[in-house]
C-alpha cells in the first residue's frame, strides 16, 4: 500500500479573490477526505497574489475543522521565519484540538522574496541556526521539556509530527541524521531528487521519530478525460513558473490553448525541467506516468499537487488521481 495525499496552495485564480481561494480549498479538503487521500498539506508562502495560505496553522485549523478523519498538516512551515516556541504553541493548539490529526513538516527557505523575508525574521541568518530551530521545536513538541524553564502548553506532550521538507541534499542530510521523515520538493525543483532520495535512505538513523527511512515524492497531476485536456490545464502552472521567475507572480493564470502566445519559449526548457515530476493526460495516461514514477523512486508514499485554475476541473484531477492511486493500492493488495 502506497498512500496518496494532497498538497494544496491555496489558489488564487485570475478573476477570484482570496475568499474564493479558501472556500475553494475546503471544498476540495472534505472532496479528498471522500476520496482516501491520507494527508491535506498547506505551504507557508507570503506577498504573493496568487496564493492565499500565508497564516498556514490558522488555514489547517479551518481544514481540519472542517473534515473528520484526514490528516492534515504543513508542507511547510518555513521554520527560519518564526521562534520555534511559537510554531510548537500553534501545532500543539492544533494537536489537542485534532488529536492524532495534525503533522508538521518545515523548511529552511523564506517562502517569499528577500524583501518580505526582512519584513518576516529578526534576522536574515536565521537559516544558519535551522538545525538548532529543528531541534528546539522537537524538544518542545516532545515529552521531556516537562521540567524545561520554556515550555509549550499546549504543545508539550503532543509529539506532533516533525516532517523534514527539502529540494537539496542539505534536507536529506538533516533528516537521515535525526530520523525524520522527508518529503522533496520534487513538483518545483527535481533537479536533486535522485541523490537526495540516495543519501537519506543510506544515512538514516533510527530514532525516537522513526524507525525506518520515510520518504514522501511529491507529483504534479493534470488529470483530465483526454490528453488534450489535461495538457490544457498544465498551462497554468507553467505559465505561473515562469511568471514567478520573472518577477511577474500574480494571480493564477488562466490556461491557454497555444502555450507560446503567452510565454517566451526560450524559457520552456527551464520549465520543462523544473515540472519533470508530472503526470499529466487522460486517465490511461496519468496512470502510466504514475506508476513509471512510483517503480522509479519507490516512495514510501505519495502526495499530488497541481496548479488548475478552475475548480471544477481542479477537483475532477484529484478524483482521477485518487482512483488511479486507490486502484493500484487494491492490486498490491491482491498480488501480496
Amino acid at each position: 500500500m502506497i498512500p496518496y495525499s494532497l498538497l494544496d496552495l491555496s489558489p488564487i485564480a485570475e478573476g477570484s479573490s482570496p475568499a474564493d481561494a479558501l472556500r475553494n480549498s475546503l471544498d476540495l479538503a472534505q472532496h479528498a477526505e471522500r476520496w482516501g487521500y491520507n494527508r491535506y498539506w498547506l505551504a507557508e508562502h507570503h506577498n504573493m497574489s496568487g496564493i492565499a495560505s500565508a497564516a498556514t496553522s490558522v488555514l489547517i485549523g479551518h481544514i481540519a475543522g472542517g473534515t473528520s478523519t484526514m490528516r492534515v498538516g504543513s508542507g511547510g512551515i518555513m521554520l527560519p521565519n518564526h521562534a520555534p516556541l511559537v510554531i510548537a504553541e500553534q501545532f500543539g493548539t492544533l494537536a489537542t484540538l485534532y488529536p492524532g490529526r495534525i503533522d508538521l513538516g518545515v523548511g529552511r527557505a523564506p517562502g517569499t522574496d528577500q524583501t518580505t523575508a526582512r519584513a518576516l525574521r529578526r534576522s536574515l541568518e536565521n537559516s544558519d541556526n535551522f538545525p538548532q530551530d529543528v531541534m528546539e521545536l522537537l524538544f518542545y513538541l516532545g515529552p521531556d521539556a516537562g521540567d524545561g524553564p520554556i515550555r509549550a502548553i499546549p504543545g508539550m506532550g503532543t509529539e506532533v509530527p516533525v516532517w523534514m521538507l527539502g529540494s537539496s541534499t542539505f534536507g536529506a542530510q538533516l533528516a537521515a541524521h535525526l530520523g525524520l521523515p522527508y518529503a522533496f520538493a520534487s513538483h518545483f525543483a527535481p533537479a536533486s531528487l535522485g541523490e537526495a532520495l540516495q543519501l537519506y535512505r543510506q544515512h538514516f538513523k533510527p530514532s525516537q521519530w522513526g524507525e525506518a527511512p520515510y520518504f514522501m515524492l511529491a507529483i504534479n497531476v493534470f488529470a483530465a478525460d483526454s490528453d488534450e485536456e489535461g495538457h490544457y490545464l498544465r498551462t497554468t502552472m507553467q505559465q505561473a513558473f515562469v511568471n514567478l521567475r520573472t518577477g511577474k507572480a500574480g494571480p493564477l493564470p488562466r490556461p491557454v490553448r497555444d502555450l507560446s502566445s503567452v510565454v517566451d519559449p526560450a524559457y520552456m526548457p527551464q520549465v520543462n525541467a523544473a515540472l519533470s515530476v508530472t503526470a499529466v493526460g487522460s486517465p490511461d495516461s496519468v496512470r502510466e506516468q504514475l506508476n513509471a514514477l512510483i517503480a522509479r523512486y519507490q516512495p514510501d508514499e505519495v502526495i499530488l499537487t497541481g496548479q488548475i485554475h478552475d475548480h471544477t476541473a481542479r477537483l475532477h484531477s484529484f478524483e482521477i488521481a485518487a482512483s488511479i492511486l486507490s486502484d493500484a493500492n487494491v492490486a498490491r493488495s491482491a498480488a501480496e
